[in-house]
């Protein structure tokens, strides 16, 4: 555990974030080790299957991730204010709420993969390897809910380390796991699948058995967990536009990728494999909005307002400096990233202009994403949620449907940084009026900061 209320804000904030961070790039590296694996051992059709399934896991599991982000914001508050009792309630209320909706969601999962997929006209080709690829991931589900809730759980607690270590063994075991099952068993996607819902079943037992032993606040132990309706009440209501929010994001997503399965199999082999890179690439703005969201709960919950304003500025120019880093990285080794995942010219020519084009842009999302995390930290999760729905589908989609019919693929690829820009400036309009600071669970507001 890590109390955000006293010392350097730009040091905590850095702390805190850094194990994230590093904790979030292993998460990602799930996705591109099956990528870089079926994209090297079975070919481009199976790259593009790894893809096209994306959209469809993310937009089942978007909604519960919204509501262990609520949880968090709920635990880092109360722990703020030193409620310990509250604290303990708020996890075994996270784990039961987030086991029961995994449940529904698996069996929900199998009904509407095909369909999905059928509606998004995907290539008859891939339709076969995405279903087998997507029916294990779904199968799998309810351990990747069991570590995501624990993490969830710490950060709220201050506390982004203990969750690294296990996922760090976690990754290195899909890597194993991949390379055995494909390249040396030739099990195909299957294989990739399966290795993936392993390495996260591991990394899930690991967190349980390890607080378990050494935790005095978490014990993952089904008969002493208490459900209390008024924290779920707390969590759902900040939650629940985060919820809503990530699962239209994965329904722009899945309109996005009907547009790109219009292009073929190249397309959306290049699609796939830069929007992982993109992905990576967008881990520290996104792991330094998870720290100021937990930094400017624990605060406010300790009614020390004047650091709230302090980090986020100390946080704005720790991410302009990586963020500039980040863009010339891609920028200069796209073309090279992007043949890590395959040999196939004309899918590393289409990557490379996607990542070119998006990667110049990197700062419009770096700086929507902080002013965003500020926002739902103080619990205020509606604003944002509805800045973000309004650049996907007042933005993105339009954009990428008309633009694409004039200039082809590349305007997909553009649509992506105006959304950003939208996002942006209305974020950081809404901000300054201040409103989202009247949103706390446990603090009174204060007119100045």
């Amino acid at each position: 555990m890590k109390d955000l209320t006293t010392g350097s804000e730009g040091r905590l904030i850095f702390n805190f974030a850094a194990p994230m961070l590093l904790g979030n790039v292993f998460q990602q590296l799930f996705n591109i080790v099956d990528s870089i694996v079926v994209g090297n051992f079975i070919g481009k059709e199976a790259l593009a299957a790894v893809g096209a399934a994306f959209p469809v896991l993310f937009i089942l599991i978007s909604l519960i991730i919204g509501l262990v982000m609520g949880t968090t914001v709920v635990i880092a508050q109360y722990f703020g204010a030193k409620d310990m009792v509250k604290v303990k309630l708020a996890i075994d209320t996270m784990y039961i709420s987030t086991f029961i909706a995994s449940l529904i969601l698996t069996i929900l999962g199998f009904i509407i993969c095909e369909p999905l997929l059928r509606l998004l006209k995907l290539p008859e080709e891939l339709m076969q390897p995405t279903l087998q690829y997507l029916h294990i991931l779904i199968a799998g589900m309810v351990l990747m809910f069991g570590y995501n809730g624990t993490s969830a759980a710490l950060r709220g607690l201050g506390d982004s380390r203990t969750p690294l270590y296990f996922l760090i063994i976690a990754t290195v075991l899909n890597i194993i796991l991949d390379l055995v099952f494909v390249a040396w068993l030739k099990t195909g996607i299957a294989g990739a699948a399966f290795a993936t819902v392993i390495s996260n079943g591991i990394a899930f037992m690991l967190g349980a058995l390890y607080l378990n032993k050494t935790h005095k606040i978490i014990n993952v132990k089904i008969n002493s967990f208490k459900f209390d309706m008024e924290i779920f009440r707390q969590s759902f209501r900040i939650g629940m536009p985060n919820g809503i929010q990530n699962t239209f994001v994965a329904l722009s997503v899945l309109a996005l990728m009907g547009i790109v399965n219009l292009y073929g199999t190249n397309v959306i082999a290049a699609f796939s494999v830069a929007g992982r890179l993109d992905a990576i690439a967008t881990v520290p703005a996104m792991s330094f909005a998870q720290a100021i969201s937990a930094f400017t709960g624990q605060n406010i919950g300790a009614s020390k307002y004047d650091r709230v304003k302090t980090g986020l500025a100390s946080t704005l120019k720790m991410m302009t400096l990586v963020t500039v880093f980040t863009t010339a990285f891609i920028i200069l080794m796209g073309k090279y990233l992007i043949s890590l995942f395959t040999s196939d010219h004309e899918v590393i020519r289409l990557g490379a202009q996607y990542l070119t084009i998006v990667s110049s842009f990197y700062i419009l999302f770096t700086l929507m994403f902080i002013y965003g995390g500020v926002m739902r930290g103080a619990g205020d999760s509606m604003m944002p949620m509805l800045i973000t729905l309004m650049s996907l589908w007042v933005i993105r989609i339009p954009f990428a449907w008309l633009i694409s019919e004039q200039i082809g693929v590349t305007g997909i690829w553009w649509s992506i940084p105006a959304s950003w820009l939208v996002g942006y400036i209305l974020s950081y309009l809404y901000y300054k009026t201040g409103k989202w600071k009247k949103h706390a669970v446990v603090t009174t507001y204060v007119e100045e900061f």
